[in-house]
């Protein structure tokens, strides 16, 4: 006869999902390197990642394996040249991310219209 069934541990939601955060440095000085890029680029997009800042793209994922699964897709797909890197992070670690943004810029005035003689 077996004893009482032990409980299953309850996971909070907040460390079951995950975030995939690419980081990217890529070369984009000819045109073969720039198209790399895009390629890039476009298949971060393709694959559900959204621009967080400037070569930071980030995916919301429901479990580790899906994680994973989506970090080892993007990873296939880095160009020859360049640095990718793929970091994952719980739900609850992503929303410690602090921002913090310097001085809010103030618009320029538009230059004045150039005098046109014809």
């Amino acid at each position: 006869m077996s004893g009482p069934a032990r409980p299953i541990p309850v996971i909070p939601w907040g460390w079951r999902s995950m975030w995939v955060i690419a980081m990217f440095d890529l070369p984009t000085d000819t045109p073969k390197a720039r198209k790399a890029y895009t390629r890039f680029r476009k298949s971060l997009i393709e694959d559900g990642f959204t621009m967080m800042q400037y070569s930071v793209y980030t995916r919301h994922c429901a479990s580790i394996d899906n994680a994973e699964t989506h970090s080892n897709r993007m990873g296939a797909q880095v160009p020859e040249a360049g640095e990718v890197r793929l970091l994952t992070i719980t739900d609850r670690q992503f929303s410690r991310i602090r921002v913090f943004s310097g001085k809010k810029r103030i618009n320029q005035p538009p230059p004045p219209a150039q005098l046109e003689l014809f």
